[in-house]
């Protein structure tokens, strides 16, 4: 099995990385303006992208520090893959670590998924800096 890895720091509080990657306005502020469900464990949190989409069950969550998401339903080759942010603090800054594992293959789907979510955490990073990120929208 495949993983995507990033690994980048962001110059805000964790607390509110935290809060960006786990409530539905901070989520909705930099990946996609449609988001729904509870980021609670064993909650569901669906993603759509005009119309499609993924949901993902909560499976795990450290308060601060650490929350992970299985792919429940949606793409074919989504789900069964798993979400990890993973949050410390590193020379003042906020660190993340983000994977999204179990990838069967690293094919083309593979590839233009690992180029989507670098596009995403930069709109996370710029959303927890600024208060402005670049989320998708139906537009």
């Amino acid at each position: 099995m495949a993983t995507i890895k990033h690994l980048f720091h962001i110059a805000a509080a964790q607390n509110k990385v935290f809060e960006a990657v786990t409530s539905i306005d901070g989520l909705k502020s930099w990946w996609t303006a449609q988001v729904s469900g509870s980021s609670d464990i064993g909650d569901v949190l669906a993603f759509r992208f005009k119309g499609s989409g993924m949901d993902f069950r909560v499976t795990s969550q450290t308060a601060g520090e650490r929350v992970e998401w299985e792919c429940i339903s949606g793409f074919a080759e989504w789900i069964g893959t798993k979400i990890t942010f993973a949050l410390d603090q590193n020379e003042g800054k906020t660190r993340v670590r983000f994977e999204h594992s179990g990838w069967a293959a690293t094919n083309d789907q593979y590839a233009a998924i690992n180029f989507s979510w670098s596009r995403y955490m930069e709109s996370l990073r710029q959303y927890c800096e600024t208060g402005t990120g670049a989320p998708f929208t139906n537009s």
